[in-house]
């Protein structure tokens, strides 16, 4: 079962475009919850579990830190698996840093609103 926080989370991430990333930090301002960057990291380590139906391929890939580090590569199927996912959406990494994040990232405070 969801909580309205992991919902809202979730509907964020959704929305993400293919070849953009945002942060953690980025989506708890976003919702309110100024010190929630880590709230955010648990719901995107456990959004498999969350979403129970798998209906929706959430992509989670796409939440780096706020440097746009993969912090969250150990979460996924394979440590390379994050890298893989956000290469195939032609987004360069280098040492699992995200190169020009500054081009790629996505603020959902300008994008949404």
């Amino acid at each position: 079962m969801k909580t309205t926080f992991q919902q809202d989370v979730i509907d964020i991430v959704l929305q993400i475009p293919k070849g953009r990333v945002t942060s953690y930090g980025t989506i708890a301002k976003f919702l309110g919850h100024n010190r929630g960057a880590r709230m955010v990291g648990w719901v995107m380590n456990n959004c498999h579990v969350i979403n129970e139906t798998k209906q929706i391929k959430i992509p989670a890939h796409r939440v780096v830190n706020r440097n746009g580090l993969l912090t969250g590569r150990f979460h996924f199927e394979t440590p390379t698996k994050m890298q893989e996912l956000l290469e195939a959406e032609s987004i360069k990494i280098k040492d699992h840093q995200i190169q020009d994040f500054e081009t790629v990232f996505w603020n959902p405070q300008t994008e949404l609103l």
